[in-house]
């Protein structure tokens, strides 16, 4: 282990908070009063001590870092294994970010079981740090899993009206697919000799998985990776939990758990199973394609805002799986650049809508219009977050959806141009979402009565804003650290295309 177990402390501390919330805030008013502040506290503190990360993350190594190795069950190979590369510890940062963050959006929304929902919240951020930490596939599992546990509390016991059948059905979506990815887990496990260590696994010379293994170990972490996207057509479940779940749910359900499942591509289909990701290349293109322009047009219809903003979710994340197989580093490092940028735009677009909801208890768009007249702070940031969303240069949306148009353009130029037609079709339903809402003359007595954005508002935004802005106008700080891990990562992956064509060559 490394001396100073930075990423344990990282992810085992929102647990301490939890602990704290459990026994020492009562089950009245005092106690949830006190479980919102150790909640905050908790997460603040987790976020500054996970900054370190960065601070001493060395950009030159593309290997993995601050790594920590303890034994866990040695008769089985199996090990508590932790690190993060340029790949995975934007997303730790982006955990971490986020929660605080949720945490001060609840402060009023949430009035029931207020100590059961602070709990779920850091019982969720620890699940999550953990899950892109982990370099043992039953660790990694076992926190890939347990994600689904606190977000069908949240979705099911502080959501809307359906809540239950909205927390089934993601719970059910989720679950089906991951239990062929533990079978997967399992083949690997005995052709990697016997261990579970995913850098083991990632060495073609200790695996040598023919193209018939990948072929079907591929397929069964794409079941799992897929939904969790989620791809079309598989992304159903999505918009149901979206408008099922309380704000601060939906902040993070699209600000990092759609990210696991592009983030498994990085991490086990690319490398472990490179020849299968190459063979399933075109089929991950047409399915992105789909995505990109079917729920861009299905978004142009909706009438509810939240519902809207999912389907923009997953007409985004199409555009990230194109850039992860396209295997340039362009299209790579677009895609790592576009989750981030979602993880932050969307959760800020979903915050936006509880704004107005905390107000007027509806997210019917055609229940507002000319908020700019009453709410001119709300609807400045509201823009903000929508040109974002549309890929306006000079914001964060804009670096990510360039890069991968640019490394699918060198891959296919077919694939490109689809692409580029969602991003007509997202301005075309994101401006009018924001015209509808913000602009016009103000037709009800309710929604001229609402108040503009309280200064506790103005603190969850603030952040976001700031994100946002930074990563459009200097993306370097960001590209520059995930940079050697990605070069890394393509290398590995066309060293083992290239080997496979030689032997197949010699065969002959």
């Amino acid at each position: 282990m490394s001396s100073w177990p930075i990423l344990s402390l990282v992810t085992f501390l929102p647990l301490v908070g939890a602990a704290w919330i459990l026994v020492v805030c009562r089950e009245d008013e005092t106690g949830a009063h006190n479980a919102r502040h150790a909640a905050m506290w908790t997460s603040l503190v987790t976020f500054l001590v996970s900054l370190a990360l960065w601070v001493k993350f060395d950009p030159k190594n593309p290997g993995f870092q601050f790594v920590e190795h303890l034994d866990w069950v040695p008769a089985y190979g199996i090990a508590y294994q932790m690190g993060v590369d340029g790949i995975s510890m934007f997303f730790v940062l982006l955990s971490t970010f986020l929660t605080p963050l949720c945490v001060l959006a609840s402060w009023t929304a949430i009035e029931k079981r207020v100590r059961e929902y602070m709990v779920a919240f850091l019982v969720l951020e620890t699940l999550m740090v953990g899950m892109f930490c982990a370099l043992d596939f039953v660790v990694f599992y076992l926190f890939f899993e347990g994600v689904l546990i606190p977000m069908f509390l949240i979705i099911g016991v502080w959501g809307g009206k359906e809540r239950v059948y909205a927390a089934f059905k993601f719970f059910l979506y989720t679950l089906a697919g991951s239990v062929l990815m533990l079978l997967a887990i399992i083949a690997i496990y005995y052709k990697a000799g016997e261990t579970t260590d995913v850098l083991v696994a990632m060495d073609p010379a200790r695996t040598k998985l023919s193209f018939e293994w990948q072929f079907w170990l591929w397929l069964a972490f794409f079941a799992s990776f897929a939904v969790k996207v989620p791809m079309w057509p598989v992304h159903t479940w999505l918009p149901d939990a979206h408008v099922q779940a309380p704000t601060a749910g939906s902040v993070i359900l699209a600000g990092v758990l759609l990210k696991m499942g592009a983030y498994g591509f990085l991490r086990f289909s690319l490398p472990i199973m490179p020849l299968a990701s190459e063979y399933f290349a075109p089929l991950v293109f047409g399915l992105s394609c789909v995505a990109v322009v079917y729920t861009s047009l299905v978004a142009l219809v909706q009438q509810d805002m939240k519902k809207l903003i999912a389907y923009s979710s997953v007409a985004h994340m199409g555009f990230v799986t194109i850039g992860i197989f396209v295997v340039n580093a362009q299209g790579v490092q677009g895609a790592i650049f576009q989750m981030l940028s979602h993880g932050v735009v969307s959760a800020a677009l979903f915050l936006c809508v509880g704004v107005v909801y905390d107000r007027l208890h509806t997210r019917e768009i055609a229940d507002y219009g000319g908020l700019a007249d009453n709410m001119p702070k709300y609807a400045l940031v509201f823009m903000v977050f929508t040109m974002a969303s549309v890929g306006l240069p000079g914001l964060s949306g804009f670096v990510g959806e360039l890069l991968v148009l640019v490394g699918a353009f060198k891959a296919n130029t077919w694939v490109a141009t689809i692409a580029a037609l969602g991003m007509i079709l997202g301005a075309a339903y994101a401006l009018w979402l924001y015209r509808k809402v913000v602009f016009g003359t103000i037709t009800r007595d309710a929604v001229r009565a609402m108040p503009d954005m309280s200064m506790r508002e103005v603190a969850v935004f603030a952040p976001l804003v700031l994100v946002t802005i930074w990563m459009g106008i200097y993306p370097a700080s960001f590209l520059d650290l995930m940079d050697a891990s990605v070069g890394k990562l393509i290398a590995d992956y066309q060293a083992a295309l290239k080997a496979a064509k030689a032997t197949a060559m010699l065969g002959r």
